[in-house]
């Protein structure tokens, strides 16, 4: 900077001189534009053509035909597309050892998936595209197969990816305390495998992408639907070689998303770069059965574990083996290692042992590529500690109620750390357990239970303590060198009419962000509820934010908005002063309506507005109105702002057919604030549902050429409403004092503990007949083989 000078006298300053419009400016850098890149093109769909198989060499593709097809615009290979989108390796620097293989657009030399795209069709419609794809014959000769994760990490298994050495895509060990200390000294030891079976999410709306290039502007348009758009933004802009001005991401209301959309995916990939290669918007819809074979799967861990306990039911140690399968490459830009690096983190959590060893592993195979779905890693993490918990008290004859209330971390003894390193600001377990008690009257449900095994009748309840990770800091990704951000803003302005509007960064796939967001920034302006207007989901026009995934739109998200609210109240109130010739700090906002310290009202805020946008002459010369404020948040006392809870299931076994009724499902939650108790309980109670799919319906199924057999609504089970029990919600509020409404997450809450609930809740049931499951889903195979049926 140069000294003395004002931004005005600044040599470089462009301030006084003659410069050319910057799309102008653009069209004259010789980037070979002429009059028909001018004209609006035609919306054109693409297609692709994916791999039959899950391992192959592209030998050859022939797209003669295809190329002659009605309405087809082109038909694009890998090796092309390449010259447009640049590949990317999903790896973090603080996921240490953790590696991927460079992943294309559009594959380029292989296929290492069923699914994966190996070349794209352009066509006026989506029906000429599908037509004229089926008729690209490409040519494969077929690789090696590694469907197994297991067999991925035998010696002798072929490398996916030769270049990378072998199978393992990423490691991890911890070991707190004196493990064989605790294990040595206890009176029970208890041990099972823990079998999680492979499902996905199952939106409602499949992935979309409209991609609109414009020549004129050299402006790409995104249209998508995503729960992060700055992500995007910067994605989209590094692998087509653009600034990120070049870029703007639109996502209006998505239908439903659960982590799905949270991800980079190839095809969406190719999307972009067809329509900046075609100069022409381009769209791509993906029907059901590409969701199947390409939406990210989830949960495919087999996790052995055990647990040290004394007679009198104190918990000693744990120690667990987790080894999971996540396809052949690791997602980008947030990897596939989080899901096993979570459990690592989160088993044992809610319990006051220091003793904990722990080893996860992550392998590549040739199945659909893996990364988070909702409540990351938490329902493996609660299903394994809480599984074994259960475990440990049957082996010393405790109630599954008391062996829980011997070993929860006391709510008295915050700040604390659990073994695995992670910061508790304020819990309360005891107090959740507590309410969940009485509320499901577990005596009375102990009894009842009594009663019926005498008529033959078996049923059962299942614990489940649980922690959740919420409002996560740049610990998760920006320290491990992502472009995603851990902060969020927000912009709340008055409008001339007197209305308030609020740009946010975070985004809206159902859950409810922008009612949070209007209630937040009502009550902060002092406006009324339908004065509000939230815009949510343009990078154009929202401040750059991390947008919505781990539980963090209202606790982040709602943080921002907060304080832009506040901000502008108080900029709104120094007017108002101004206006009445009042001490500011002795009025306030109500209702849209200045107060004074009788309560009475002043003046309104359309009469504000109207004088400081189209009267400012009665202001005085010095004074300057402001009637926007811009403020952002992100968490910095806590890496995560851990929220907790307990959840009970009570369901029937029907040992002839193996078949489980769930009779009735209860959660008592802690979230800190709660800003909406309607949305809280039914984001509560869909994350339940989706636990309740994992636990009883939901897994990929694959057979030994990593084909997938169930990729269809008929053959791939979802729970529906005539399987699903009612759900009681209980809550407990411990605000986080890092944020001004001291809001947590509560988004992933429900699906962290149903499944591990259930699980415990059949094997309560089953405890008669002396078998123990720890496999999901609990098909009524499952159930009946365990009781020696033979089938």
């Amino acid at each position: 900077m140069s000294e003395g000078l004002s931004p005005l006298d600044r040599p470089n300053s462009y301030i006084g001189r003659a410069v050319p419009r910057p799309n102008l400016a653009r069209l004259l850098q010789g980037r070979g534009l002429y009059v028909s890149d001018m004209t609006l093109p035609r919306m054109v769909h693409v297609a692709f053509v994916r791999s039959p198989y899950a391992h192959a060499r592209i030998a050859g593709i022939d797209a003669g035909a295809a190329r002659t097809a009605p309405g087809v615009v082109a038909v694009v290979t890998g090796a092309e597309l390449a010259e447009v989108c640049t590949p990317w390796v999903g790896v973090l620097t603080h996921m240490k050892g953790l590696k991927s293989a460079p992943q294309h657009a559009i594959a380029v030399d292989r296929a290492c998936w069923v699914g994966e795209a190996v070349a794209a069709v352009v066509a006026t419609t989506r029906a000429e595209a599908e037509d004229a794809a089926a008729l690209v014959e490409v040519s494969y000769e077929e690789l090696p197969v590694v469907a197994d994760m297991e067999a991925a990490l035998a010696p002798d298994a072929p490398a996916i990816h030769p270049d990378l050495g072998d199978n393992l895509a990423f490691e991890r060990k911890l070991d707190a305390g004196d493990v064989e200390a605790a294990f040595a000294s206890a009176d029970a030891v208890a041990q099972a495998e823990f079998v999680f079976g492979r499902h996905t999410g199952v939106t409602l709306e499949a992935r979309a992408m409209l991609a609109d290039w414009n020549p004129g502007e050299q402006r790409l348009t995104v249209y998508q639907g995503t729960q992060a758009p700055h992500m995007m933004q910067n994605i989209i802009a590094k692998h087509l070689g653009l600034e990120e001005t070049q870029v703007r991401v639109v996502c209006k209301d998505v239908g439903g998303s659960f982590g799905v959309k949270v991800h980079v995916y190839a095809d969406e990939m190719a999307t972009a770069a067809l329509a900046r290669m075609l100069r022409r918007p381009v769209k791509y819809v993906a029907d059901r059965v590409e969701s199947f074979l390409t939406d990210i799967h989830a949960r495919d861990h087999r996790c052995k574990g055990r647990i040290a306990v004394n007679r009198q039911g104190d918990i000693l140690a744990f120690e667990i083996d987790d080894l999971t399968a996540i396809g052949p490459y690791s997602m980008y830009p947030r990897t596939s290692a989080i899901e096993a690096n979570q459990v690592v983190n989160l088993v044992g959590g809610p319990y006051k042992t220091p003793n904990y060893r722990a080893r996860a592993r992550v392998a590549f195979t040739n199945r659909n590529v893996m990364c988070q779905y909702r409540a990351v890693g938490h329902p493996i993490a609660c299903s394994v500690t809480e599984g074994l918990v259960d475990l440990a008290a049957r082996e010393i004859g405790m109630d599954p109620v008391e062996i829980r209330r011997r070993n929860l971390l006391p709510d008295d003894s915050y700040p604390a750390q659990s073994a695995s390193g992670m910061k508790f600001e304020a819990l309360s377990h005891h107090a959740a357990l507590d309410k969940l008690v009485a509320m499901m009257n577990y005596p009375a449900l102990r009894a009842e239970q009594t009663d019926l095994r005498a008529k033959g009748i078996y049923r059962g309840v299942g614990l489940a303590s649980f922690i959740e990770v919420t409002n996560p800091s740049a610990a998760f990704y920006g320290v491990g060198g992502a472009r995603i951000s851990s902060q969020d803003g927000a912009s709340v302005r008055l409008d001339a009419q007197g209305a308030v509007v609020c740009h946010a960064s975070v985004t809206e796939q159902g859950q409810g962000t922008e009612a949070i967001l209007a209630q937040v920034v009502a009550s902060a302006v002092g406006a009324t509820l339908d004065k509000v207007r939230i815009i949510l989901g343009d990078t154009d026009h929202t401040p750059y934010g991390g947008g919505t995934w781990a539980s963090r739109a209202a606790g982040i998200g709602g943080e921002a908005a907060w304080r832009a609210g506040v901000a502008l109240r108080e900029n709104i109130l120094k007017v108002a002063g101004v206006m009445l010739q009042a001490d500011p700090s002795a009025l306030d906002i109500t209702e849209g309506q200045v107060i004074d310290a009788t309560g009475q009202a002043r003046v309104g805020l359309d009469e504000i507005a109207r004088v400081v946008y189209f009267r400012p002459d009665t202001l005085p010369a010095d004074f300057q109105a402001e009637l926007i404020a811009t403020r952002h948040y992100a968490p910095k006392a806590y890496p995560f702002a851990f929220t907790n809870g307990v959840q009970a299931s009570w369901l029937e076994v029907d040992i002839k057919t193996g078949f489980i009724r769930l009779l009735g499902h209860w959660v008592v939650e802690d979230c800190g604030r709660i800003l909406n108790p309607q949305l809280v309980d039914e984001q509560i109670r869909g994350g339940v549902v989706q636990g309740l799919g994992a636990a009883l319906f939901e897994k990929c199924e694959y057979d030994a050429r990593a084909q997938m057999l169930n990729a269809n609504m008929a053959d791939y089970l979802v729970p529906m409403a005539s399987e699903t029990p009612d759900i009681q919600i209980g809550h407990i509020e411990t605000p986080t004092a890092d944020s001004m409404l001291g809001a947590k997450g509560a988004g992933e809450a429900g699906t962290a503990g149903a499944a591990a609930a259930v699980v415990n809740a059949v094997n309560d049931a089953l405890s008669p007949f002396g078998v123990r499951l720890a496999e999901i889903p609990l098909t009524p195979e499952l159930v009946l083989k365990a009781l020696g049926v033979v089938l």
